[in-house]
């Protein structure tokens, strides 16, 4: 098996520490608001690595953080904490908005067939072990105190950079407002906050009150229950150049050598061509899918498509696609089900191999997705059905519940060369290149489709 390492940059054997479990920790939710589709992406290759992994035989100790506590609105460790900030503005505590915002979570998860760690560990649960961590750096002579907190010395670790390639003294002080001019350098990040006394979480510490650092939380759980030295750390690409960065530091100023053997991280999902933020107000939620009438397995079938070390750009267009190729996929396997025919020995092992070969090469997904398509196309056979729900371990995309097509869903569907103007249309738009969109609608409507902008995207009807 071949795993990409974002450390090396380049694929590389898997061997797991231990031949008895894989130990992985995978970065997990800030509760503060509702996980949106791009956030649910990373999860979805969380669970893809996971069940490739158990695939292939191997057992796991999973841990996946909830952080309900210290993460402030900026990943350098900048402005009003997420937690703090949602319950002043819902009114409620902090609690209660990280176990309302959890069980969401939660249900996201099991909504679109992800698998839930071994280990889910919650930072408020675990502020002792923090603190005990940073007692240890700062025994280390990594860390040192200043008026307002605990901080990293990064001029002690000379590695620094390692994991974003980003050379120090190249690095400025990000999106800070203000330099604090107690820090010994610019780049060094906060373990521990000093708090003030209005300040809703806080907690005893050899530095009075205050509470963690976000980067501590990572470090402090997930050497506390998968060794100081573990297998594999996911995560999105934004952790890269902070948040994981600061985590190596942490980890191996105590350990002198790799801690992590395996970092792999899941790439961005963009909405139109174009970034997905919240403060862009182009966020969606699972939920807010389902009203729309798209089911969480065909977002999953959606995300499947593309390779998670790869770009993947979300668009009702698309969306609407991926609709109909899942409903097809269901029905194409109904019809293996309901035969009694036998397939050739030959090609069921050929379809094996194939499929073992896609999803050992990285989590080539997609490819093992067109394998798993081709294969519905072979004359049917309940044998067929029957590997097809094998693949499916890996998959997760329910294919048990196999059907008939729903003709209703496909008395209207657009032919592919309309669907492919439509696409070229919202990239052109995205580049406000207004020119070439008026001239794609004009094809379009050449076609005998008409086109029409909403806020949900564009609708596509028959003239």
């Amino acid at each position: 098996m071949k795993l990409y390492n974002t450390l090396t940059r380049k694929k590389e054997n898997f061997v797991p520490i231990s031949n008895e479990e894989v130990t992985m920790y995978s970065c997990g939710p800030t509760v503060y608001n509702f996980a949106h589709i791009g956030n649910m992406r990373t999860y979805i290759f969380m669970d893809l690595l996971r069940r490739c992994l158990q695939f292939e035989g191997y057992t796991l100790k999973g841990v996946m953080n909830i952080t309900d506590v210290g993460h402030l609105q900026s990943d350098a460790d900048d402005g009003e904490d997420k937690m703090e900030k949602a319950a002043k503005a819902q009114n409620k505590s902090p609690y209660e908005i990280a176990a309302y915002y959890t069980k969401v979570f939660n249900e996201d998860l099991e909504k679109l067939n992800i698998q839930s760690p071994e280990i889910v560990a919650k930072a408020t649960d675990h502020i002792d072990d923090m603190i005990n961590y940073v007692v240890e750096l700062q025994k280390a002579g990594y860390a040192y105190e200043t008026s307002d907190g605990i901080y990293f010395d990064i001029s002690k670790f000379p590695k620094y950079g390692q994991l974003s390639r980003i050379k120090l003294d190249e690095q400025m002080a990000g999106a800070r407002v203000e330099e604090n001019t107690e820090k010994r350098n610019h780049q060094d990040f906060a373990l521990w906050k000093k708090a003030e006394p209005t300040h809703i979480m806080q907690w005893e510490s050899p530095w009075g009150m205050g509470f963690p650092g976000w980067h501590i939380e990572c470090s402090a759980m997930s050497t506390k229950y998968l060794g100081r030295v573990f297998d594999i750390h996911t995560g999105g690409v934004d952790h890269i150049p902070i948040h994981h960065e600061n985590e190596i530091a942490q980890n191996e100023a105590l350990t002198k050598k790799k801690s992590v053997n395996y970092w792999m991280h899941g790439e961005f999902m963009l909405v139109n061509n174009g970034k997905m933020s919240k403060s862009l107000g182009n966020t969606y939620t699972i939920t807010q899918l389902e009203d729309m009438g798209y089911s969480p397995m065909v977002f999953r079938y959606f995300c499947l498509n593309a390779h998670y070390r790869k770009k993947l750009n979300f668009t009702f267009e698309g969306m609407e696609a991926c609709k109909k190729a899942y409903n097809r996929l269901l029905a194409a396997l109904y019809l293996h089900k309901m035969s009694d025919n036998v397939a050739p020995a030959e090609k069921l092992e050929k379809y094996k191999k194939d499929y073992a070969e896609a999803i050992n090469d990285d989590l080539n997904v997609p490819l093992a997705l067109g394998i798993l398509f081709t294969m519905t196309k072979e004359e049917p056979s309940k044998d067929y059905f029957a590997l097809a729900l094998e693949f499916d371990k890996v998959f997760g995309l329910s294919l048990e519940n196999s059907q008939p097509i729903n003709e209703d869903e496909t008395k209207d569907e657009i032919p592919s060369e309309v669907s492919d103007l439509v696409n070229a249309r919202a990239e052109a738009k995205a580049n406000k290149d207004w020119a070439k969109a008026d001239e794609i609608r004009a094809k379009i409507t050449e076609l005998g489709y008409s086109i029409k902008d909403t806020k949900d995207g564009a609708v596509v009807s028959k003239l």
